[in-house]
Order: C-alpha cells, then sequence, then structure tokens
C-alpha cells in the first residue's frame, strides 16, 4: 500500500533536516535533499516496525479540535 505525506524539511548548516507533516515524531537529515528523502522514509519504516498491534478489539471516533 502506498500512502502520500508531506515532507517538511529546512537546511541544518550543510546538511538537510525534515520530518513528515503527518507523522509526529518522524524526523531525519541528510547531506542532500534526495538523501533526507531516502532517511525520512527509513526512519518512516522503522516506526511501523515499532508499533505492536494491539491485540484488542479497537473503535475509533472522528472530532474536531479548535486550534
Amino acid at each position: 500500500m502506498s500512502r502520500k505525506f508531506t515532507l517538511e524539511y529546512w537546511p541544518d548548516e550543510d546538511w538537510y533536516a525534515g520530518r513528515l507533516r503527518e507523522v509526529p515524531g518522524v524526523f531525519s537529515q541528510g547531506e542532500t535533499l534526495e538523501e533526507l528523502i531516502m532517511n525520512i522514509r527509513e526512519a518512516y519504516t522503522l516506526m511501523l516496525e515499532a508499533v505492536e498491534p494491539l491485540n484488542i478489539e479497537t473503535q475509533r471516533k472522528e472530532f474536531e479540535v479548535e486550534v
């Protein structure tokens, strides 16, 4: 399955640093923009592998938050 995310990135001295806007906690860096993209993909994949599935029946509810 393929998903689209927004990469926010900025220069950090001689590197690029960035994060996935839709996934809090997924940050990375690279010497080039291409390397940053490769590293952010790896960081996202590692985050997914670290999350253990719940062995219980869950429910979901959408709600709004005013900011």
